[in-house]
This record gives structure tokens, C-alpha cells and sequence, in this order.
């Protein structure tokens, strides 16, 4: 049986990154999707907009909704300041594997935690299982349908004055205006080259909603 992207992924950044390097390891990933094949994966123009959301807010908690190949994980986590930490949720055993060799692979194991499970099944437990008290920022980057549904989940438990912060095209600008009265999305924030599409009112507590 063939290896499936992400392994070949893997493959080459244990070939060619620099162990213990997180920009030697980010570097290698961008080359590779640009060479080679390419990946779902933040990448360096949009991942320099989420290194300024990270620098900007200096989060003490961070919670990924989908580690992928573990790129972004390595991207934001080599930002965080020691005491720090990440946690990112795969629902893909075998990619979760992979985040986890290529966060390991990049030195930065002690900051990150990856969570293999359902956003709705984790997010849950995040308190006791986790010892999360309350989050700083979200990055959201796991099944769009999920965004919505995730969101509420997080701000009836863990979130307040808080970041949400989204990747990609991830967005669409029929995705938020249905929290409208639901407590999500109090004012947006929007960086370079995201949609932008009306803002929603917030009835619980204000939260920015960052698309890239």
C-alpha cells in the first residue's frame, strides 16, 4: 500500500528539515507544497499573518480545532513564551501521529499537546481532563461545518474576552450571520485578504473573529 500525503510529508521533513529547527521544519513544509504536492496547509503568506496574531496577543492557552500535519502547530507554538501552551485536536488518528512526530521532530513537544478526537467530544473535557481554565486564543482550522456549532461550545464554556482566529478560505459569508443573538462573533477584527461580510451582535460576551 502506497503512503498517503501526509507521510510522505513527514518523510521529507525528517530527510531534509533541521531537527530541533521550527523554521527549518516550516521552511521544508512550504517547499515541499510548492515542489512537490500540494498540502492543506496554512502555508508561509498566511502563516505570517498568523505569527502577528500570535505576537499580538501573547497567549498564555491556545487550542487548535485541527492539527493536520502539525504545520501550524510548530508555526504558532515557536512563538509562545516557555510557560506557554498549545493544545491542537485531530480527528485523524494518523495525521494526529504525524503532527505529533513533526512537532516533536521541530523541539517542541513541551509546549505542544496533540488531542486525537471529535472537537464536540474534546472540547468538553478540556477543563478537567486538560486543566484548561480558560482559553486566550482559538485557531480554527478543522471541518468548516464545525466552526459554528464549535464556537458556541467553547464560549458557553471556556472563552471571554478572546481571539477566534481562522485560516485560509475557511469562511464563507453565509458561516456567522446564523449566531446572530447567540453570543458569537461581538465585533470582527479583519486581516489582509479575507472576506469580509457583516459582523454579529453579541448577547453573552464580546469576541473578535480574525479570517485570513
Amino acid at each position: 500500500m502506497g503512503s498517503s500525503k501526509e507521510q510522505r510529508i513527514l518523510q521529507y521533513v525528517l530527510q531534509h528539515a533541521v531537527a530541533g529547527d521550527p523554521e527549518s521544519v516550516l521552511d521544508t513544509i512550504d517547499t515541499y507544497s510548492s515542489q512537490k504536492e500540494w498540502a492543506m496547509h496554512v502555508g508561509r503568506k498566511k502563516g505570517q499573518i498568523v505569527d502577528t496574531v500570535v505576537q499580538e496577543q501573547r497567549p498564555s492557552v491556545l487550542l487548535e480545532l485541527g492539527a493536520y500535519c502539525g504545520y501550524s502547530a510548530v508555526r504558532m507554538a515557536r512563538l509562545l513564551l516557555p510557560s506557554a501552551r498549545l493544545l491542537t485536536i485531530e480527528l485523524n488518528p494518523d495525521n494526529a501521529a504525524i503532527a505529533q512526530q513533526v512537532v516533536d521532530f521541530a523541539g517542541l513537544q513541551d509546549r505542544v499537546t496533540v488531542v486525537v478526537g471529535a472537537s464536540q467530544d474534546i472540547i468538553p473535557q478540556l477543563k478537567k481532563k486538560y486543566d484548561v481554565d480558560t482559553l486566550d486564543m482559538v485557531f480554527l482550522d478543522h471541518w468548516k461545518d464545525r466552526y459554528l456549532p464549535d464556537t458556541l461550545l467553547l464560549e458557553s464554556q471556556l472563552l471571554g474576552q478572546h481571539q477566534m482566529v481562522t485560516s485560509g478560505t475557511a469562511l464563507s459569508p453565509g458561516m456567522w450571520p446564523a449566531a446572530e443573538g447567540n453570543g458569537v462573533a461581538g465585533r470582527q477584527r479583519h486581516l489582509p485578504g479575507g472576506p469580509r461580510f457583516p459582523g454579529t451582535r453579541a448577547r453573552v460576551r464580546p469576541l473578535r473573529v480574525y479570517t485570513l
